[in-house]
């Protein structure tokens, strides 16, 4: 299913969320420029290289941290930038985008919830929420994944927190969503609720696919997890004290499109 637009208006610009939606379209045309091509004796290209060096390498982090990971110091070296530039991986990593449907896919629900949660936490507050939840995320992938050398790139984690926070703020509002190219309307905490369970039911799939054939697949579902569970626990502390919105009753159903 994907949501296209929302019941639910938002009162302020929400110039935060477009910036986060700007920032990640630039830095996915910066990889396009960037050679696939490999180079040198690593057999890595420009782009392979730039997800090393920006994305978060869960064993890079845990060696940074003091944790030594059970791989080779060799692979630990290939795969990890120099000096301190592993401290900034979980910020720059929510800006990396694997490939057009990646970030597509991303924004497609940044886009459509973003804004109500900025609108309910005042611009600033969101900025550092969205930061939060993306590093809630990557502490999430890195303690199931101690000893992955694999780059983790995407906003996905942050996003999976204002999703969180969107259940948790408009938990009856509509949703317009795409199903096999039909839209239909839902209510956010079944479309929100099915997939926060389609997570969690992959990462335990994950995790039993780890112990039997030492990989999980190609997707950070205790990121999702992670971002999740902090913007639903977060939400309280960043609205606090803000205006309430009134009741769904009162505002107008009929989704927006946007």
């Amino acid at each position: 299913m994907i949501p296209i637009g929302d019941s639910v208006r938002s009162r302020t610009f929400p110039y935060v969320n477009l910036a986060f939606i700007a920032i990640n379209v630039l830095v996915f045309l910066y990889e396009l420029t960037l050679s696939t091509t490999p180079l040198g004796a690593t057999g890595l290209s420009e782009l392979d290289r730039f997800f090393f060096d920006w994305g978060s390498v869960p064993a890079c982090l845990g060696d940074w941290a003091g944790r030594t990971p059970d791989v080779q110091p060799r692979d630990l070296a290939f795969a990890c930038p120099a000096g301190n530039d592993v401290a900034a991986t979980p910020l720059t990593s929510m800006f990396i985008h694997g490939g057009w449907l990646h970030l597509i896919g991303n924004l497609i629900f940044l886009w459509v919830f973003g804004d109500n949660v900025e609108d309910a936490m005042g611009h600033m507050r969101y900025a550092v929420f969205y930061v939060i939840a993306g590093f809630a995320a990557t502490a999430a992938h890195t303690a199931v994944n101690q000893n992955d050398l694999i780059p983790a790139v995407g906003a996905s984690g942050a996003i999976a927190g204002v999703l969180g926070a969107y259940l948790v703020l408009y938990p009856r509002a509509s949703v317009t969503a795409l199903f096999f190219w039909f839209p239909f309307n839902v209510p956010a905490i079944l479309l929100i609720g099915v997939w926060f369970v389609l997570q969690l039911l992959s990462g335990i799939a994950g995790l039993a696919a780890t112990d039997v054939a030492g990989g999980g697949g190609g997707v950070a579902w205790f990121a999702h997890i992670g971002g999740f569970v902090a913007g639903v626990a977060l939400v309280p502390l960043f609205t606090l004290g803000r205006p309430r919105r009134p009741a769904l009753s009162a505002v107008r159903r009929r989704p927006t499109w946007r």
